[in-house]
């Protein structure tokens, strides 16, 4: 029995040591990658692989570390502290990167443009007062109607097509090609279908030259306000358009078909097949969907900058923020706009949050 205990005690000491051992190199490697990332005297390749590297090694060498120290507790103890260890450890590092950098941008927001004076809400006083934010809201308000609605819309109309069409997935993969290309290169896209020659130039835009074609005369099609900005949505609306056919296929496949068969044999005509039977079937998809489009339309400037750059008056919430933050370093204003965008999305997130925890209880 004392050989027994002696063998655990320097097993525990053992372990205590190694424990020891290794969270003092995991603390050396985070600090010195850190502070090496921090000095910037490495080109940007070598930088680029070594915060990879280091950004790895620094995450697996943590939660092994923490791993050990729960170790050296009993086993009770150790099955209830280990699974704080794994999700404390994540939400530390979405705090770090979530959560500190939210709170630093509602400071700033009350700040003036060198962050350097509070100016209170004279930020929030010019979001609601001054031409270009009122014109950056009301853009950002048609985008989230028309460039949701219309996604979703015109997802649901394909995918109950494709559906009942011989070719459905050919035409499923031709409606989601666009979603492998990036806003910018939509933008650039579109900037050529738009282009406008004047002066009986020949046209290299495929819109004016239909409009030509016709007997019509070439139109800026950019350059028309309120007009230029449902050219814009229609970019937007174009790539979003196969992730809402996809999500909403996969729905459709789970309704049952022995449902929709009992309905057609009492006389229900298709569209209240769709309306009573189809739409309630897939309503969880369909907030999934248009929830995750909405949050793209609220966020997406790449379109905007890569088309107009906010000119016309096709300004919207989130190209503003992006000027007013690295164009005028006025960090004041920037951090304004950014929580006023943190406000919208908000809402969504939680109704995304409540839902999932519903099913989650139903199940």
């Amino acid at each position: 029995m004392a050989e027994s205990k002696a063998l655990k005690q320097s097993a525990s000491i053992t372990d205590i040591l190694k424990t020891g051992l290794i969270v003092i190199l995991t603390v050396a490697v985070s600090v010195s990658g850190f502070v090496l990332l921090k000095s910037n005297i490495l080109p940007q390749i070598p930088t680029t692989l070594v915060a990879i590297i280091w950004g790895v090694l620094s995450v697996v060498l943590i939660f092994y570390s923490l791993n050990l120290l729960a170790q050296i507790f009993p086993t009770k103890i150790y099955n209830k502290i280990v699974p704080y260890i794994f999700i404390g450890s994540a939400v530390l590092i979405m705090g770090w990167y979530l959560l500190i950098p939210t709170l630093r941008s509602f400071l700033l927001s009350f700040m003036d443009k060198t962050s350097t004076k509070f100016v209170w809400f004279d930020n929030y006083k010019y979001l609601f007062t001054d031409k270009s934010m009122l014109t950056s809201i009301r853009n950002t308000l048609l985008w989230l109607v028309f460039g949701t609605g219309f996604s979703v819309l015109l997802g649901l109309i394909f995918a109950i097509l494709a559906e009942r069409s011989t070719i459905e997935k050919v035409s499923k993969i031709f409606i989601f090609l666009p979603m492998s290309i990036s806003l910018v290169g939509a933008g650039v896209i579109f900037k050529f279908m738009y282009a406008a020659k004047f002066g009986g130039a020949e046209q290299i835009g495929l819109l004016n030259a239909i409009v030509v074609a016709f007997g019509g005369e070439p139109q800026n099609w950019l350059g028309k306000a309120p007009w230029n900005n449902f050219f814009l949505i229609a970019i937007f609306v174009w790539l979003q358009t196969g992730f809402a056919l996809v999500v909403l296929s996969a729905a459709l496949k789970a309704v049952p078909e022995d449902m929709i068969e009992a309905a057609r044999i009492d006389g229900a005509s298709e569209f209240r097949i769709l309306m009573q039977i189809i739409i309630p079937n897939i309503r969880a998809s369909l907030i999934s969907v248009s929830t995750t489009i909405l949050l793209a339309a609220l966020k997406c400037f790449d379109i905007v900058y890569s088309m107009t750059n906010g000119m016309f008056g096709t300004e919207v919430l989130a190209s503003q923020q992006y000027k007013q933050m690295f164009t005028f370093q006025n960090y004041g204003r920037g951090s304004a706009i950014a929580i006023l965008i943190l406000i919208g999305v908000s809402p969504v997130i939680y109704y995304n949050l409540k839902e999932f925890r519903n099913r989650e209880a139903f199940k």
